[in-house]
């Protein structure tokens, strides 16, 4: 199992090498370049692991990607080391860790430099903290959690979830009650409390500009049932199919012996409440794949529950249970080599349809280098987006260090030096894409928006996106938006 881990680590590594960045990553390798406790998104933890990345690899896919794929090894062990603990099974515990990183989320989510993998294995830890407390017995592991807690919290705030997760667990369990009249849980809280505090100040210090922008998801516009198809279809191939058909079994399967019951009843609360409350928000917008992420470690250990020690009386869900235990982990690994090779050399004949252009920054070297010829011809001091994956794009693939300002939804670039309005004297470049729907914001801003040029990302196969150039001078108002303004969303047309 170690070197099973450990070989698809150095795959993962060179895969990261070898595969240009996403636009997301982009960001967040832009938030890198100005460490803050908080950003608009979401906290510290990954723009500081790609930062750490950066300055041992350089401004390169590995060195943006380097910590978020090396944390699947002690995610993985901290999550083998808790089904370990919960289900007192080395060999259900082996099984887990190859199933958790067969999974999609881990086989091809860990290569993705966002802040979904540092919650991952923060949820990783605080599984295993719970197990531990659990087994045995003592107080002082509430600390551990808190800090965990906290952690995840300063990596992604779908942490939060799981303080519902825990408390919904000591109260189903007759035998955790007791530790609501002790100090430990309440004493871990305060600790959770302090380590999430640098990212709660800087909120304070910026209108709540990141729980604001974060909690503009709650509002309901319209309902809807067209995303609950989508959400059930993305969670099943993230969890790859047969990983997701044993955690099902393992979930809904009781045990007949109490310990292991309570450990089931620790897996069910690590998901339900995420996942019931990613339902609802189905009913009514889409929900990104990776949005429910931190669900799969539990979900994990309970299909490997299910491999086990998972009886059901019926022999209809027996066999199901067999074949899918049979086919699980080589499904898992074809599944997750076929994606490095698409990622890798594009082998596929998808031409126009190709998702890797879209996904990631196929083309981009081409695109930034065309850009950067226009400013020059231009004499342009500054380029301009209303876009922040086009800022963060733009900045990464330019040749030149010309200053890339996205005008519109300023909070997201609190943390940056204010850029001098000398900048906006002269000329400029705008770029956008696709149908360029806030065109309109730079046409109220300058006297003169010239189209120059229209760029396909991918002009070898004629994939992506569509972005255009424009040549803006005269500037008759505030360039611009306040640095209060907090925008819901800020992407151009896809």
């Amino acid at each position: 199992m170690v070197l099973f881990v450990g070989a698809l680590t150095l795959v993962k590594l060179l895969v990261a090498a070898w595969t240009p960045l996403a636009s997301d990553e982009a960001l967040y390798w832009r938030y890198s370049k100005h460490l803050a406790a908080g950003f608009i998104d979401h906290p510290f933890v990954n723009p500081s692991m790609i930062r750490l990345g950066t300055a041992v690899f350089g401004d390169t896919p590995l060195g943006v990607r380097v910590c978020a794929v090396l944390l699947s090894l002690p995610a993985s062990w901290a999550l083998g080391r808790a089904a370990r603990l919960l289900f007192d099974d080395a060999a259900l515990a082996r099984t887990a860790v190859v199933y958790f990183n067969l999974t999609l989320v881990m086989s091809i989510g860990s290569l993705v430099a966002t802040s979904d993998q540092a919650v991952v294995a923060a949820t990783c830890f605080l599984l295993l903290f719970l197990a531990q407390m659990q087994s045995s017995g003592r107080g002082a592991w509430w600390l551990a959690i808190g800090a965990t807690f906290g952690l995840g919290l300063c990596s992604k705030y779908t942490t939060a979830f799981f303080g519902v997760s825990i408390l919904l667990w000591l109260l189903a369990m007759r035998e955790n009650r007791r530790w609501f009249a002790t100090p430990w849980p309440w004493l871990g809280g305060l600790v959770a409390l302090a380590v999430f505090s640098p990212v709660l100040v800087w909120n304070a210090q910026h209108h709540w500009a990141s729980l604001v922008y974060q909690s503009g998801r709650l509002t309901v516009y319209i309902w809807t049932f067209r995303y609950l198809g989508e959400l059930l279809a993305a969670v099943t191939i993230l969890a790859t199919p047969p990983i997701f058909v044993l955690g099902c079994i393992g979930l809904a399967t009781p045990s007949s012996r109490p310990r292991s019951e309570s450990s089931r009843g620790l897996l069910i609360a690590m998901i339900a409440p995420m996942m019931v409350y990613f339902i609802w928000h189905a009913t009514h917008e889409r929900v990104q794949g990776n949005w429910p992420e931190p669900a799969y470690p539990a979900f994990a250990v309970a299909a490997a529950y299910a491999c086990h020690h998972s009886r059901h009386g019926s022999a209809t869900l027996d066999l199901v249970g067999k074949l899918a235990a049979r086919i699980a982990a080589p499904f898992g690994l074809a599944l997750a080599v076929l994606a490095y090779a698409e990622a890798t050399t594009g082998f596929l004949p998808l031409g126009r349809h190709d998702p890797r252009t879209r996904v990631l920054g196929i083309g981009w070297t081409t695109v930034g280098e065309e850009i950067d010829r226009l400013r020059a011809r231009a004499g342009a001091r500054v380029i301009l987006t209303t876009d922040y994956t086009l800022a963060s794009l733009t900045q990464l693939y330019l040749p030149s260090s010309t200053p890339v300002v996205q005008i519109s939804d300023r909070v997201r670039w609190s943390n940056e030096p204010a850029p001098s309005p000398q900048l906006f004297q002269g000329r400029a470049l705008y770029v956008c894409k696709n149908a360029c729907s806030k065109l309109s914001k730079v046409q109220a801003r300058f006297d003169s928006v010239t189209p120059v040029a229209a760029l396909r990302q991918d002009a070898s196969t004629g994939a992506g996106p569509l972005y255009h150039v424009y040549e803006v001078s005269g500037p008759k108002a505030p360039v611009l938006d306040p640095p209060t303004r907090i925008y819901g969303a800020d992407h151009e047309d896809r």
